[in-house]
């Protein structure tokens, strides 16, 4: 994994470096997308002024690149940016050469279209060169430019941050005025544009010094070779070394573009189209599109323990209930099985039998001495089958007197209430005082209110 800078932007691989600082491809934590940081290398106080000045820079345009945000660690400072992948036209000249005059008229208009943005906030570029204009990877479609390094940009008005005598930019886009020395403006943007059609239009880096040269022996000089005169019309008027012969502003140069794409001979069938390919690569290991991978952490699951409930305990008089009779239920001998006390089947141990006498049983009296009982014998079945008890029959076949049977029980049911002929609940009584109390009180009430109008009346 990459460096983690201010707890948000994770360092990726270096993409580019410049005068100022590196670039590198960071990952977004925040929000979720990979970014181009630019992390400033040298930690002084004109480095650090000068880096204030560009993350100050909030131009939003659809063909500029300026800082979206930035971060401070330690001692170290970046700002970011969109990530473009496309490279610069740098990129693109060393891989196609001189381009087609209507591919560089398209991004001619770009630029200019940017660059009056740019000068709508009053700020002056002063480093417009191939190597800071970036492309979208756009392929064979229309391409997509980008204007970026506001590093030594500035506001009109605002002080200089170098002597006067000191030039700032890059060598062979200077405009004849900035080697004078005199204070950074728009024109001489105007100028470097010129040189970057040049650029775009032959090949090679234009001799800024010749050109120069020739516009002081000659004035406007013909259009140099691969040059459409329709162009030639707005580039010569771009590379003026007078500043208040120029273009005074981008937009007026970028009419005159429009117009001049007008003349232009269109394309032939033969021409060979122009990619802009991805010159960033492939993501190092670690990396996707989705941002760092991350290992998921092991979990070991933590050993569990079986948990069994303790079987039923039961009476030494109940038995062991069979297959499919619920623990604590005992049927009655001889009669169907049936909960306990009545109360549903839910496990509950029924309550053991009282005890038995041990005394051996008494000779039951005859029919002589009992004359009732032969008279019940007569009417109940029960004597002759032998009476039943809770532990069965006896094996005589007769029961005896102290021995008394269960009744079978059946489950209690609770009555309904009726409700026919009940009367209707008194009428709930309102919240508050009664009404005997309430009216003296506003009586009372008015009462005082009124003498209190009188005595402010009075006073």
């Amino acid at each position: 994994m990459g460096e983690v800078f201010a707890g948000r932007y994770e360092l990726v691989d270096p993409i580019g470096r410049g005068g100022a600082g590196a670039v590198w491809r960071s990952w977004d934590h925040r929000r979720g997308r990979y970014v181009a940081a630019k992390v400033l290398q040298q930690s002084d106080a004109h480095a650090l002024l000068r880096f204030v000045r560009e993350q100050a820079m909030r131009i939003d345009h659809p063909h500029v690149l300026a800082p979206a945000s930035w971060a401070a660690d330690d001692d170290k400072v970046l700002f970011t940016m969109d990530l473009v992948r496309g490279g610069s036209l740098s990129h693109l000249i060393g891989d196609y050469g001189p381009l087609p005059p209507r591919f560089v008229c398209a991004l001619l208009d770009q630029l200019l279209s940017g660059l009056t943005a740019v000068h709508a906030e009053g700020v002056v570029h002063r480093d417009i060169k191939p190597a800071n204009i970036l492309l979208e990877a756009t392929g064979t479609g229309l391409p997509h430019l980008r204007l970026s390094d506001f590093g030594i940009a500035m506001r009109k008005g605002e002080p200089r941050l170098t002597e006067a005598n000191y030039i700032v930019g890059t060598p062979g886009y200077f405009a004849p005025e900035q080697m004078l020395g005199a204070e950074p403006d728009f024109p001489a943007d105007l100028y470097a544009v010129g040189l970057v059609a040049l650029y775009l239009l032959s090949g090679k880096k234009p001799d800024a010094q010749a050109i120069l040269e020739r516009y002081l022996n000659e004035g406007v000089p013909r259009a140099p070779q691969g040059v459409p005169e329709p162009m030639w019309q707005v580039i010569g008027n771009l590379l003026q070394p007078d500043p208040d012969a120029r273009f005074r502003t981008a937009t007026g140069a970028r009419k005159a573009l429009s117009a001049a794409v007008e003349l232009l001979s269109a394309p032939g069938l033969d021409d060979e189209p122009v990619e802009v390919f991805d010159q960033i690569g492939p993501l190092p290991e670690g990396f996707d599109a989705r941002g760092p991978r991350r290992t998921p952490r092991q979990v070991r699951p933590e050993p569990t323990s079986s948990f069994r409930l303790p079987p039923p305990r039961m009476s030494p008089q109940t038995p062991a209930p069979t297959p499919g009779q619920p623990w604590g239920m005992t049927p009655e001998p001889d009669q169907p099985q049936q909960p306990a006390y009545g109360y549903p089947q839910t496990g509950i141990q029924a309550p053991p039998l009282p005890e038995q006498p041990t005394t051996p049983p008494t000779t039951p009296p005859t029919p002589e001495q009992n004359p009732y009982a032969t008279a019940v014998a007569a009417q109940s079945p029960i004597q002759a089958q032998g009476p039943l008890h809770a532990h069965g029959p006896t094996p005589t076949g007769t029961h005896r007197p102290d021995e008394i049977r269960p009744e079978a029980t059946r489950p209690y049911t609770a009555a309904v209430p009726s409700t026919a002929g009940a009367a209707a609940p008194p009428p709930a009584r309102r919240p508050g005082p009664p009404a005997k109390l309430v009216v003296p009180i506003l009586i009372v009430a008015a009462l005082c209110f009124a003498v209190g109008i009188w005595a402010l009346a009075a006073a």
